[in-house]
């Protein structure tokens, strides 16, 4: 988000391209992923559902954004040598230079547009007195002139102002300083926890455990739903409920506040999140014949929440939890990797989610990462903290920390949790503004001498992403018969339940 780490991998459907925001469309399938948007989005080609080879005619059209951010061209602009240098180190598709070039574009059209108004407004002041019938005919003719010449540059402008927001979206957050360059091997280890498990026995993966504890149906839910999909039984129903419960009930000691969520949202409040609904590998499911789509991460809806608000400063910092069930395509996904839990299209997870003031977003950021080191050493997990390389950020993150848990099944460390500071990014986007109190006043300023506002910063966390939370504390825990040990901080959540035993050596 962030769920920026977990997407990876599907088959495209068969579509036709139609009307939601950008495009819109019938699909084949009644859940299933955007088509891939263009690279330079000022137009789109319509496309056939019968086939997906090149048509012979093309139809382009104007594409409008859907929304708008408030994004400072200005700064930019007169930031553009580090603009360029951020963009290439996160290895961003975005263009710089059209952005540039529209926004200089748009400036002098505003210019002009002002300079028409100004005469057609002296125009207007020059026919309030007496004039010749001679005069006053002309100055009706070049009041009309400056209407239609005004009527045509606004349009231009309106066009500038739609083309500027389109492409300057694509444009990355900026980077911490501290941030390793290059792509996810040149990720640098924060800190790391713990020792790997040994074991005097032959270690099982997690699918083999939970076949043998009669844990899982993978067999039944691809019958049903299809692959990466699965069926929890028994005692890993229980688990699930437990590590839920654990978490949220761990966050809440710690000041968040507990939400579930709507687990559809419009393509627009996924856009403004910094994800995007029509990628090339897209992870978000789209719903036929609406502009919603199914969440990957509570991050997305919470962040919503305060949406096109204004929040007072002593408001903050906001805290949230959320349990939310999560949908993901895990497009292009491939490999051992993808067995079983580890990589799957529905799973249930709970998500920290913070809003403060800009200049507090650091010091949260290091309490999210604390919070999930705190949660995962507790259970006895041995993993290590990864401070996450610049191509790896995803759009909206100014940094993010990653946390790998060995799993000893799998034969290596598997991600199971990661913390985002996304600073203004997502709030420009989503228009969430607070207004800060002044300090040297008994009474808040009110009206014009009101402190202007200023954009809040987010940041999101997960607590428990619960299929690879299940792997993890399968393959950990297991023993030399075949059960497995539940850690104590769970077992008030599972009803005092201390092992999982094969049906056959059960009391």
């Amino acid at each position: 988000m962030v769920l920026h780490c977990c997407f990876t991998g599907t088959t495209l459907h068969s579509l036709k391209l139609a009307a939601i925001p950008y495009f819109s469309r019938t699909l084949t399938s009644r859940l299933t992923p955007y088509y891939p948007r263009p690279l330079f989005p000022l137009a789109v080609r319509s496309l056939s559902a019968a086939s997906s080879a090149a048509t012979s005619t093309d139809e382009y059209q104007v594409v409008k954004p859907q929304w708008k951010a408030a994004i400072d061209f200005k700064w930019i602009r007169d930031n553009k040598e580090s603009v360029a240098v951020n963009i290439k180190n996160r290895n961003s598709n975005a263009n710089l230079e059209i952005v540039l070039e529209l926004y200089e574009k748009l400036l002098s059209v505003q210019k002009e547009v002002e300079k028409l108004r100004a005469e057609r407004n002296a125009v207007a002041n020059k026919m309030k007195g007496k004039l010749e019938p001679s005069e006053r005919q002309k100055l009706i003719e070049e009041g009309k002139n400056l209407k239609e010449e005004l009527v045509t540059l606004e349009e231009d402008l309106l066009k500038l102002t739609d083309e500027l927001q389109q492409e300057a979206q694509s444009l990355p957050n900026m980077t911490h300083p501290d941030v390793p360059l290059g792509g996810e091997d040149s990720s640098t280890v924060r800190k790391m926890v713990g020792k790997p498990a040994e074991f005097s026995f032959v270690v099982k993966d997690h699918v083999q455990l939970g076949k043998e504890l009669d844990l899982f149906d993978f067999d039944a839910a691809a019958e049903v739903s299809g692959s990466k999909f699965y069926y929890l039984k028994n005692e890993a129903v229980i688990l699930e409920m437990g590590l839920v419960n654990w978490a949220v009930s761990e966050a809440m000691k710690r000041g968040f506040t507990p939400l579930t969520t709507p687990e559809i949202v419009r393509s627009s409040v996924v856009e403004k999140c910094g994800f995007q609904p029509r990628g090339t590998n897209t992870q978000v499911y789209s719903i036929e014949n609406s502009d919603q789509c199914l969440i990957g991460t509570a991050e997305i809806p919470v962040g919503g929440i305060h949406m096109d608000s204004i929040l007072s400063e002593s408001s903050l910092p906001l805290k949230y939890v959320a349990f939310s069930h999560c949908f993901r395509t895990e497009a292009g996904a491939a490999g051992a990797a993808t067995r079983g839990l580890y990589r799957v299209h529905q799973f249930s997870k709970v998500e920290m989610f913070i809003l403060c003031r800009p200049d507090e977003s650091d010091s949260y950021h290091k309490e999210l990462i604390e919070i999930e080191e705190e949660l995962f050493s507790s259970l006895g997990f041995h993993f290590k903290t990864l401070d996450m390389a610049s191509e790896d950020l995803g759009a909206p993150a100014y940094r993010k920390f990653d946390v790998e848990a060995w799993m000893p099944g799998l034969g290596r460390y598997g991600e199971i949790s990661s913390a985002s500071n996304c600073t203004d990014y997502q709030s420009r986007r989503l228009g969430i503004r607070y207004r800060p109190e002044s300090s040297s006043s008994a009474s808040p300023k009110k009206g014009k001498n009101a402190a202007p506002t200023q954009f809040v910063h987010t940041l999101n966390a997960t607590a428990c992403a619960v299929p690879r939370m299940i792997v993890s504390l399968l393959e950990n825990f297991q023993q030399e018969d075949g059960s497995v040990i539940i850690p104590e901080p769970l077992r008030p959540f599972m009803g005092g339940l201390q092992i999982i035993k094969p049906k056959h050596i059960q009391n």
